[in-house]
């Protein structure tokens, strides 16, 4: 006789958030205080009706239920106001394109993003990273975020392009990029075109930025092509996938174009936000520096990371696990139904607006007590749970899931070693630190801070982890 006990079906709570205005919804809230309207939203339910101007759309508040939207991409393809939005920037691209096209097009990228093609983007970010070292003058004030810009500028291209953007093209990416996050945060809350088919300067400002960026890919795919010269980046895996060298169909010059616009605006913006965060973080909270220093001291001893170096910076990757976590620069994502389909006991129509917000589940005090605290000993080996690593997603999840997660936390783990192992960063007297004002991405966009040298390197400090369990904790394995 079977005496197993049925699991007990879920219950889920389902809600309407207050304070819908007319015409506009909750876009108010969502645009004057976006992360205290996000962290409001559990408290009325798992899965919460809300309202983008006059469209009714479902905030997801729970994991499992974000795991269940993110799993079955064919149901709940990417769509919605944000992907809208980005559609008419990114093109047919990696992140915007339907479910249909999302294999092929990614089965194309993978290679360039493996794990073996890891040990010389380090080389080339460490590189980079020394660089801004060099630039910033012990004991003067630095643009910590504008530095940043420019340094997951020049690394992504030179992942991209072989380095083909020059200095004053780098910053004119960097410029570009800035007006288009802001402008696409202000069209994602406000879904009605109307207000910004007007020809006022923010507007103009927005068209000149995209055109512009759509202008300098453009110039670098051509400047290849007559130069009919072969490079190892992903511009000439693209180039090969045109002309039929690679396995599969052949893809589109359009689509050569779109890939590289998506990998420039995913590949520069979140990662420079993650690092300034995490400096400006580190100054809040000097145990936490304290211990960081301690493993660069012990681990590389004054010299830039390598490769090799990776798995023994345990710590530093967790300051970098818990910065995304803390503020992850992806903090809210829409999805669109393409079928009738039930969620947490409610039916959705066919074209259903669905969200859901890593910031949200970051923060959500059930699975991260004290969630506002800066915590790297979170993801230490063996003390992060299973429900906390569920509710952790800055990079997505299911086969959506971002293409250069592990990219980018080796890009962040080496610029934080290389650049914290030389310099102290600290906050400028008077410094308020004020709520982060979120645009597409979210981050501190304009922090300055004052740079000190690190007078003394110590060889012989204490690891804070076995090294052996480095590589099995942080947000990248959720």
């Amino acid at each position: 006789m079977n005496r197993a006990v049925p699991e007990r079906e879920r219950v889920w709570r389902t809600g309407t958030a207050p304070g819908i205005f007319p015409i506009l919804g909750h876009g108010i809230a969502l645009f004057r205080q976006p992360l205290v309207f996000l962290n409001s939203l559990p408290a009325y339910g798992d899965l919460v009706e809300i309202r983008l101007g006059p469209r009714r759309a479902w905030m997801v508040c729970h994991p499992e239920l974000a795991h269940e939207v993110l799993r079955d991409a064919r149901t709940f393809d990417k769509g919605g106001p944000l992907f809208d939005r980005l559609g008419t920037l990114m093109g047919d691209g990696l992140v915007t394109c339907p479910h249909d096209r999302h294999r092929d097009k990614r089965r194309i990228l993978q290679p360039s993003f493996r794990p073996s093609r890891l040990a010389a983007h380090t080389d080339l970010i460490t590189e980079e990273a020394e660089s801004v070292c060099r630039a910033w003058s012990a004991g003067g004030e630095v643009p910590v975020s504008e530095s940043m810009m420019a340094f997951t500028t020049r690394v992504i291209s030179r992942v991209l392009l072989s380095g083909s953007l020059d200095d004053e093209t780098a910053a004119d990416v960097r410029d570009c990029l800035t007006v288009i996050v802001r402008g696409l945060f202000v069209r994602t809350v406000v879904p009605i075109d109307a207000p910004f088919q007007l020809a006022t300067p923010a507007n103009r400002r927005y068209r000149r930025a995209v055109a512009r960026l759509h202008a300098i890919i453009g110039a670098a795919i051509a400047e290849r092509r007559r130069a009919a010269s072969s490079h190892d980046d992903v511009l000439g895996v693209l180039l090969a996938a045109a002309a039929g060298e690679a396995e599969g169909a052949a893809i589109t010059d359009q689509e050569v174009h779109d890939h590289l616009i998506t990998l420039l605006l995913t590949g520069v913006e979140a990662p420079a936000l993650c690092l300034a965060d995490a400096f400006s973080l580190l100054a809040r909270h000097p145990e936490a520096e304290r211990r960081l220093h301690a493993e660069l001291d012990a681990v590389l001893a004054g010299r830039s990371p390598g490769p090799e170096d990776l798995p023994h910076l345990v710590y530093t990757r967790c300051v970098v696990s818990e910065t995304l976590r803390h503020t992850s620069p992806g903090w809210i994502f829409t999805r669109v139904t393409t079928s009738e389909t039930d969620i947490a006991g409610c039916r959705l129509p066919r074209g259903a607006i669905v969200l859901y917000s890593p910031y949200l589940l970051h923060h959500d005090p059930k699975w991260f007590p004290d969630p506002e605290r800066f915590l790297p000993d979170r993801w230490l080996p063996g003390a992060v749970t299973a429900e906390q690593r569920r509710a952790t997603m800055p990079f997505s999840a299911g086969s959506r899931k971002c293409l250069g997660d592990e990219f980018t936390m080796v890009e962040a783990t080496s610029a934080l070693a290389t650049i914290a192992g030389r310099l102290r960063l600290r906050h400028l007297p008077g410094h308020i630190e004020d709520t982060p004002r979120p645009a597409i991405t979210l981050g501190p966009r304009s922090l300055v801070m004052r740079c000190e040298p690190r007078s003394s390197v110590r060889t012989t400090a204490v690891p804070t982890t076995d090294p052996r369990t480095a590589g099995t904790h942080g947000v990248d394995n959720t």
